[in-house]
Formats: C-alpha cells, structure tokens, sequence
C-alpha cells in the first residue's frame, strides 16, 4: 500500500510539474506573441506586472548603472513575480503548502521564460492578439487549475474568495480585472483597454471550460432499483443523495424512486460509469445548479 501511495504522489508530482511548464509556455506565447506586439494587457497580476512595465517605460526610463535601465528592473517579468510574493504567503496560509509550492514553480517558469523566450510577433491587430492571447493564456491557465496547482495571482485570490461567495474562480477573475481596464484606458488608450477587456472575458469564459471543479450540476435519477443506484453512487463518489419514494412512471404505472443529489462537472464521468453498472435503464437527467446553499463536499486541494 506505502508502495502504491508513493507511486500515486511521484505520478501527481510530475503531472504538476509539466502543468507549471506548459502553463510558462502559454503564459510566455500569450504575452510575447500576442499581447504585447497588440497592445493588450492581459488578466490578473500578469496585466498588473505589464501596467508597472508601460509606467517605467513611459515616465520612469532613465539609466541606474553598470549599463541598466529602469525598464530592466521593472520589466513584465520581473514585475510579475514580485507581486505575486504576497498571494504566495497567502496560498501558504490559506490554502496549502504543496499547492503553493507548485505555484511558485509555475510562476518561476513563466517568469524565465517571458525573459528568454522572444518570439517574432504573427501581427499587431490588437483584436486578432487578444482574441488569441486569451484562448492561449486560459488554456495554459486551466491545465494548470485541473491539476491542482495555480498560476498565481488571483487565481489564488479566487480560490480563497470561491471558499466564502461560491463564484467561479473565471467570474472573480473578471470582477478583479475591472480595475486593470480602466487603469490601461488611462495609460495607454481606450480602444486597447476596451479590447482588453473582451480578452480578459475571454480568457475568464476559457479558464471556466477547463477548470470543472467548482461548476455544479444538479443530478435527477428515476430508478427502479435505488439501492444499487445509491450504493454505486456512494462508492464511486462522495455525494449525500436525497429519496423519493411512492413515484409512479406514467407509461407503464411502474414503482419508481426518485434520486437527488448535486456533483460537478468534473464528475460526470464517474456518475455515467455508476449509472451504466447499477441502471442503465433509468431516466437521469442533469441540470445547472445557480447556487448551492448547505454543506457540498469538495476535495481539499494540497
């Protein structure tokens, strides 16, 4: 058993690495191929860093020494980092030290890589950057939040903030990234900040497509057999499950039960696999839950 946990831990590990560098790979192609070249400032702490970077170079470019300049200390990359040392303390403290510690990483990666990486940009239509930008940087954004591990910023804001309002952590991402909008109106343009704004929905509405964990569906089963239903249900995942007993199919006037529980959509494979082997002649039907208000079951993220 020590054996088989251990092989589990070193197959999570290495998982999570690779996220943390496919992330550092998106991240740096959303910024270095479409971002910058288009003028559009990206989500969270990354716009953040790229605001400090057109700040020092606007106002603040003047040489410090040994053959620097400002630009060089406050670049995106470094920039991005930096800030990001306050939410890593916060991660360490409220969320978990293994999750922050792959953060970290991810945010190390991503930081080398802006700095080494510079690839020729495709073209310079702030629309075609940020459309692609954002589909890019969300998917480097949501492999990272399936594996458990964030890409910093407010990715770990969000996770906190999910905990208490029960918001997607895409919809925090949006509501925070309001202030990087109108801040960039008024430091570069409005028509660069009102496309940046379609690409940090964009990117909110890619991070939510990948990103499943945190949506809820409400499941409706009509059996005939709800032990098994239930017993199956129970063993493959960890979901409380309402009974109504005395229903009554309308085609054949059958015994029926009526099953309720609430999973995500990260769990619709498990529920069809408990389906197909305890009923797979029930009526199931699967609908959007708006709000969940009580106790829901969430795996702690390490």
């Amino acid at each position: 058993m020590q054996e088989l946990d251990r092989i589990i831990r070193r197959h999570q590990t290495i998982s999570k690495l690779s996220a943390a560098f496919f992330y550092g790979i998106c991240v740096t192609l959303a910024l270095n191929l479409f971002w910058e070249p288009g003028g559009v400032y990206a989500s969270g702490i990354t716009g953040a860093a790229q605001l400090v970077a057109t700040i020092a170079k606007r106002w603040f470019n003047f040489p410090i020494g040994l053959g620097m300049r400002t630009t060089d200390i406050f670049s995106t990359a470094i920039m991005l980092f930096v800030l990001n040392v306050p939410l890593f303390i916060l991660g360490w403290n409220k969320i978990g030290h293994r999750f922050t510690f792959f953060t970290i990483i991810a945010v190390l990666c991503s930081t080398v890589m802006m700095r080494l990486v510079h690839v020729p940009p495709l073209t310079t239509d702030p629309i075609i950057c940020g459309i692609f930008g954002a589909v890019v940087n969300g998917l480097g954004t949501g492999m990272a939040l399936r594996n458990n591990i964030s890409t910093g910023g407010l990715d770990i804001l969000g996770i906190v903030m999910r905990k208490k309002t029960g918001r997607s952590i895409g919809q925090i991402n949006i509501m925070f990234n309001l202030m990087i909008i109108i801040v960039a109106g008024f430091v570069y343009s409005w028509p660069h900040a009102l496309i940046s704004a379609v690409s940090i929905f964009i990117n909110g509405r890619m991070i939510d497509s990948l990103y499943t964990r945190q949506q809820q569906l409400q499941v409706m089963i009509v059996t005939a057999h709800p032990k098994r239903v239930i017993s199956e249900i129970q063993d493959k995942m960890r979901r409380g499950i309402t009974i109504v007993h005395d229903a009554e199919g309308a085609f054949r006037h059958q015994e029926m039960t009526i099953l309720f529980t609430v999973i995500s959509r990260a769990e619709m494979g498990d529920l069809e696999m408990a389906m197909k082997n305890s009923d797979p002649y029930a009526f199931v039907s699967i609908t959007d839950s708006v709000k969940i208000l009580g106790r829901f079951y969430e795996p702690q993220i390490r």
